[in-house]
């Protein structure tokens, strides 16, 4: 135990420690000094970093009785956890001012669910799952709920709602799996099925697992509730929804797709018919709303329906081009985020129209935002560009068979421009002689985290190889 606890655990030990700290610093901690919460956090998920480089991931090590594991797929999605989850707690300066009674409370909220997706994407057997997102389910519904108002009260109850029911239609599916081969492990359930035929209560068990995993994604039959959450929440809340769950679920997502639900070909159909519905919806209804929050809440269900459909092709390649396309993606998502929470700091409304003539005296700030939305639409010169060529590239080549699913795709992704260039048309407007638009004031953190994902962001544009090799190497050694 003491040896799988220094060769795997150590990270999630250092950030639960900083749990309790947050905690009891919340009981005896004035209120005057709920600007050091972030500072604690942001601290704790550094020691979590640098303590990365003590998993050993050569060869890949299981722990607790092969209930969780490691190796370099699991690091790469932990790394990448732990800096968005550092990004989104520089951008919790708006949250902790409204809320100084409970600054330290939500920043351990913050740090549970950021515990709760590095141990999603280490689990190798689905109790261990279970419980894991739970513990990233729950603080979720906590921070949606920290904005004063009643409509984020009404997004975390929706949320959980929803988070209820595809809780039950997961275990419901890990039920019939355990009937079936008498093992919740994932390693021990791979070697029983590629052992046998493929048999239509293992079918029905796979797409019912795996249906409860991706209603967290927003995608469809479970996708309603991401424009509640999105129209109700805080924009910090909203870079830790966009990013850190969606990193969780996709690397636990695609480790279920290579090993234990591999033998289901009648899942991937499932996965592609879904994700199609899920992208035309989202696009579709982000054609015709003005609101900034819901156009993104869209986009990332429109993003993570095209991440799914490449993943359901199971191969080295699609498997790569997944882990690239959810790095650049983060990356972009944060820099947008960021900027909201600049306009949220100066009292800026969320319909397009409030952004109106913001670049003519902010010119940084504005400009950066304007990068990472055309990054998100797939323009040249960003990472969005070529993490989009990549991912339909690895859709192409999997057979003919998919050329009308990406064909669809290709066009839903070209109809999403639209109301991408909605986002940016009105900060290059010039306004009207009564408006007066003011120099937007902002502190260190939101700049930092804003122009620097940006910067990352166009430099994985113009060089984007080595990312790619890296990623290649991960895919192949999964």
């Amino acid at each position: 135990m003491i040896n799988d606890i220094f060769n795997i655990l150590l990270p999630q030990i250092c950030l639960a420690g900083f749990i309790l700290l947050q905690l009891l610093l919340s009981m005896f901690i004035s209120p005057r000094f709920s600007k050091y919460a972030r500072l604690v956090s942001a601290i704790g998920i550094s020691l979590s970093i640098v303590l990365l480089t003590t998993v050993q991931t050569e060869p890949q090590y299981f722990g607790f009785q092969e209930s969780i594991m490691s190796d370099s797929y699991t690091l790469l999605f932990q790394f990448v956890i732990l800096l968005c989850g550092f990004f989104t707690v520089l951008l919790t300066r708006n949250l902790i001012r409204e809320r100084k009674q409970n600054a330290y409370t939500l920043q351990a909220v913050l740090l549970t669910g950021i515990l709760g997706a590095l141990n999603v994407v280490s689990a190798n057997d689905f109790l261990t799952l279970f419980i894991s997102i739970e513990l990233l389910s729950f603080p979720s519904y906590f921070f949606i709920a920290s904005k004063k108002g009643y409509y984020s009260k009404e997004a975390a109850f929706k949320y959980l709602i929803t988070s209820a029911v595809s809780t039950g239609v997961f275990l419901f599916g890990v039920s019939y799996l355990y009937g079936i081969t008498s093992s919740i492990n994932f390693s021990e359930i791979y070697e029983i099925v590629i052992e046998r035929e493929t048999s239509l209560i293992y079918v029905f068990a796979s797409v019912l697992t795996v249906l409860g995993l991706i209603s967290k994604l927003a995608v469809f039959p479970f996708a309603n509730w991401i424009i509640d959450v999105y129209k109700g929440s805080e924009s910090s809340v909203l870079a830790f929804l966009s990013t850190i769950p969606k990193l969780a679920l996709f690397g636990i997502l695609c480790r279920l797709l290579v090993f234990p639900l591999s033998s289901s070909f009648e899942l991937t159909f499932v996965i592609i018919i879904l994700s199609l519905i899920t992208a035309i919806w989202a696009n579709t209804y982000a054609i015709r709303e003005r609101n900034v929050k819901v156009i993104l809440a869209c986009s990332s269900a429109a993003n993570a329906s095209y991440v799914l459909l490449a993943a359901s092709l199971v191969s080295v390649y699609n498997l790569s081009t997944v882990i690239f396309y959810l790095i650049c993606y983060c990356l972009m998502n944060i820099a947008v985020f960021a900027f909201l929470n600049i306009t949220e700091t100066n009292s800026i409304g969320e319909n397009v129209e409030d952004f109106k003539g913001l670049f003519n005296k902010n010119k940084l700030l504005a400009g950066s935002y304007a990068v990472s939305v055309i990054a998100l639409a797939g323009f040249p010169i960003t990472s969005g560009f070529v993490s989009k060529i990549y991912l339909f590239s690895a859709i192409a080549n999997s057979g003919l068979i998919f050329i009308p699913f990406l064909l669809a795709i290709l066009i839903l992704t070209v109809a999403a421009l639209y109301y991408y260039l909605k986002l940016i048309h009105p900060l290059f407007r010039e306004c009207d002689k009564n408006t007066n638009v003011n120099l937007l004031k902002t502190v260190f953190s939101q700049k930092f985290v804003l122009i620097f994902c940006t910067i990352i962001t166009i430099l994985i544009g113009v060089y984007p190889e080595k990312l790619i090799e890296l990623c290649r190497f991960i895919a192949y050694n999964i």
